[in-house]
């Protein structure tokens, strides 16, 4: 149920990081001034809280979107089976969420 209801939530999260990236160009072509604004709010602890919980979402829904792939083939359907899966997408949100952002902090993206 809990991954059920994640998974529209992230759908959501998903569509509003769609407007933010749609900001994002808009902000590029208005400027250097509307820019530098754009990557100020973006910048702070909120705006990474913000990218942090957009790239949680992608993640989670990309998961539960094969899940329900795997489903579709008639795979996996058990209850057992369905509680096995929910914890692997959440496992996979978790652990690429955590290389994204790792591997950002490396290359000096992300402070």
């Amino acid at each position: 149920m809990l991954t059920s209801i994640l998974h529209r939530v992230t759908g959501v999260g998903i569509y509003l990081g769609a407007l933010i990236l749609a900001a994002w160009a808009i902000s590029l072509a208005a400027g250097p001034e509307a820019y530098a604004l754009f990557l100020g709010i973006m910048g702070s602890w909120l705006g990474k809280l913000v990218l942090l919980g957009m790239s949680a979402s992608l993640f989670f829904h990309l998961g539960n979107g094969v899940r329900h792939i795997v489903w579709d083939f008639g795979h996996g359907l058990a209850k057992e089976d369905a509680s096995a899966s929910s914890f692997a997408v959440l496992g996979f949100a978790i652990a690429a969420t955590g290389a994204v952002w790792a591997i950002a902090y490396m290359m000096g993206l992300v402070v």
